[in-house]
């Protein structure tokens, strides 16, 4: 069933699951589950937007192909990444009588993939988990990796575990029906994952924008379910993107290197988030406003060329990106909340900074004031 072009491999010292990035792909689900062994409880989350579309034929699918399956919903939106909605999970789970050899599959994006994942990782000290997100940013950042977890009111993602799914299965024919504004910011991670490793995926989403006369900050969106070649460049583009984290975390699985240069743009754009309010801005808004700042302090720092920050801009333009900080943020309000960033160590932020199109360095000796500087410069 696997084609290697289609099927990445996270390989890591305790773990070792597929990623798959094809449209389609949940079509698949049933057959991959019982190759994974799995036979007990299938227990479905998935948020309020996915639910019609996408989750109750996959119930269907699932149950005729003879698992036994309990679903429920979650509401849309970064609120639902709280320690309250984990609590209702953990209520339907245990009032449902889950057991350890059960699994859940977490369907949505990157918040159901982020608290189901946690709820997956804590209950009963820990069942399988299934990432099968709809989204482009879950696609092509929350889903791999094993990074679960909910929000605190002082921070983005500070309580959680690593959790590693046994499988991830990305179907890109539901990007069809997400909306422009998310898929836009969507492309933030898979613009990210050019800029800090590969120069060629970078180039090849420039040349797309060109090549095809649209930009994807058009209201309507980009993605043609009805154009097979459409489709396929786009699954391949977002393949190449998802090669990135797998190598990255295969590599790193739990932050304590390279893994780290996957925060490109969310030190400041986790900032930004927290002082805007969770679902104000979403996560890949945050990020493009946060890769931004980034570039324009290596610039200040001299490791990076004028070039580098004007095309890294005009690429998150096309894509429909903003890259001014809103107004009303105070930077010794966004300074302040740096300090709490999950990659601080003993005070000093440690900042993921590009050198040249395809590469990044980390940093901890940033001045504050520069940091500053470029804030209030906007």
């Amino acid at each position: 069933m696997d084609n290697a072009a289609e099927t990445l491999m996270v390989t890591m010292e305790r773990a070792r699951y597929p990623v798959v990035v094809e449209a389609q792909a949940l079509m698949t689900l049933p057959e991959r589950l019982k190759n994974l062994g799995l036979r007990g409880t299938l227990w479905l989350v998935s948020d309020e937007a996915v639910a019609q579309p996408y989750a109750m034929p996959l119930v269907a699918m699932l149950r005729a192909a003879g698992f036994t399956v309990n679903f429920t919903t979650v509401p849309s939106g970064e609120a639902s990444k709280s320690s309250a909605q984990l609590g209702l999970l953990y209520d339907w789970l245990i009032g449902g009588g889950v057991e350890r050899r059960d699994a859940i599959l977490a369907l949505g994006g990157g918040v159901i993939g982020d608290l189901a994942g946690f709820a997956a990782a804590s209950v009963l000290r820990g069942i399988a988990v299934i990432q099968l997100p709809t989204t482009l940013l879950a696609m092509v950042d929350a889903a791999v990796g094993g990074k679960t977890g909910i929000n605190h009111p002082l921070g983005k993602n500070l309580i959680g575990a690593f959790h590693q799914p046994q499988l991830v299965l990305a179907d890109t024919a539901t990007l069809a029906t997400l909306a422009p504004r998310e898929l836009r910011a969507g492309w933030a991670e898979v613009i990210k994952h050019g800029v800090i490793s590969d120069a060629g995926l970078f180039a090849e989403l420039e040349a797309l924008a060109a090549e095809r006369g649209w930009s994807l900050a058009a209201p309507g969106g980009c993605w043609t379910p009805d154009d097979d070649d459409l489709t396929m460049r786009l699954t391949a583009i977002i393949r190449r993107a998802v090669a990135v984290k797998v190598g990255v975390v295969s590599r790193d699985e739990r932050e304590q290197g390279e893994r780290i240069t996957l925060n490109y743009g969310h030190t400041i754009g986790h900032a930004v988030e927290a002082l805007i309010g969770y679902g104000t801005l979403l996560h890949g808004e945050a990020v493009a406003l946060g890769m931004h700042a980034a570039a324009r302090i290596a610039l200040a720092m001299n490791l990076c060329s004028a070039d580098l920050v004007h095309h890294q801009q005009h690429v998150l333009g096309a894509y429909g990106l903003a890259t001014t900080m809103p107004p009303e943020l105070d930077p010794s309000a966004i300074l302040a909340l740096t300090l709490r960033d999950k990659k601080v160590q003993a005070r000093r932020v440690r900042w993921v900074l590009p050198t040249a199109i395809g590469h990044v360095v980390i940093r901890d000796d940033v001045p504050e004031a520069l940091v500053r500087d470029v804030l209030v410069s906007r």
